[in-house]
């Protein structure tokens, strides 16, 4: 009788929580958007699937890659995607120019963390005035961080260079490779291969640069947040549950790093640990960073705009306040 009794309770217990109510209920189906260039984020992405904590949190998300930021956006202008999980300064740019109402939900990202790899023959950075870079596409995150490097560098991205428009992050590297073009943003994870085959060179690692810059996160329409609440809390819920494990379970990073086969060790820890300081405990949108996306947008718009206008930080620090995030990490009392 009392093995039956414990078996009730345990039953009843698992029913009403929240993981047994969304068990049971149907998968609420979500449909993102991403494009390439952020191998951390990739793997994060591995690890939530191979853990199916979507289902676990009662979605059914399925993550649709566009080959450069600047087709996701058009994607989310025309409604083919509720939300983007990449391509801050790409989602930025559509909100700016009055496209689509667009906040910035998290920023897993807060800084670039591209590096900036060159052909032998670049020495330094003056070096690359009347070269060809490779960017995705005009518009798209790759060229206005570009943009923006080489005006640190004094150097007139449309008067002194050619940009060319050769996709994302493994097209960039073939060009590069092949010597079609002399210069391109290259994903942390990525850069060993170029170096091994012997090209080509860092001319720079942008992750060194002193400034927050709201580089990778989630953007969904003002609308969705509005009447998608409850979904977009429990997509969220995942989200740091996922982001948990990438930080406090080395071999499921390692794991997921074969998978894009690197098999490395060395290389593998290489990258886990640069991994480490972009990946964010507590992904909220800051106002440095989003200031500093908006000044390095091109369209005219962004000089007026105030960070606070385009971020939606509440659902994230709702979940915080509960509690949620400390008993993730074992912290709660």
């Amino acid at each position: 009788m009392k093995r039956v009794l414990a078996l009730s309770l345990g039953l009843f217990l698992w029913i009403a929580s929240p993981s047994g109510l969304m068990a049971q209920a149907p998968l609420n189906n979500v449909i993102l958007g991403h494009s390439g260039g952020a191998g951390s984020l990739n793997i994060l992405r591995r690890i939530i699937e191979r853990d199916k904590i979507w289902q676990k949190y009662g979605l059914n998300l399925k993550s649709v890659y566009f080959n450069s930021g600047t087709v996701l956006i058009q994607a989310m202008a025309g409604g083919n995607i509720v939300g983007s999980e990449s391509e801050v300064p790409g989602m930025l740019n559509l909100a700016v120019s009055g496209v689509a109402d667009l906040k910035i939900v998290t920023v897993t990202i807060n800084r670039i963390e591209h590096v900036f790899v060159v052909r032998k023959n670049i020495a330094k950075a003056e070096d690359l005035k009347g070269k060809r870079l490779a960017v995705s596409r005009i518009g798209s995150a790759s060229d206005t961080i570009t943009r923006m490097v080489l005006r640190m560098w004094k150097i007139d991205p449309d008067k002194e260079t050619i940009l060319l428009q050769s996709g994302n992050t493994p097209t960039r590297m073939t060009a590069l490779a092949a010597g079609h073009v002399d210069g391109a943003l290259v994903s942390p994870e990525s850069v060993y291969k170029m170096i091994a085959s012997g090209c080509c060179r860092v001319l720079a690692d942008l992750a060194d640069l002193p400034m927050d810059y709201a580089r990778y996160g989630y953007a969904f329409p003002a609308s969705y947040i509005k009447t998608q609440r409850e979904t977009l809390r429990r997509l969220l819920m995942a989200y740091l549950e996922g982001i948990y494990i990438f930080r406090t379970r080395p071999k499921a990073v390692y794991w997921a790093l074969e998978e894009e086969d690197i098999k490395d060790p060395a290389v593998q820890k290489d990258v886990y640990e640069r991994a480490l300081k972009s990946v964010r405990e507590f992904p909220v949108p800051e106002p440095n960073g989003i200031q500093s996306v908006l000044d390095s947008l091109p369209h005219p718009n962004a000089r007026n705009v105030k960070p606070a206008s385009v971020m939606d930080t509440s659902i994230l620090e709702e979940i915080k306040k509960s509690g949620f995030i400390d008993k993730l990490y074992g912290r709660a009392g």
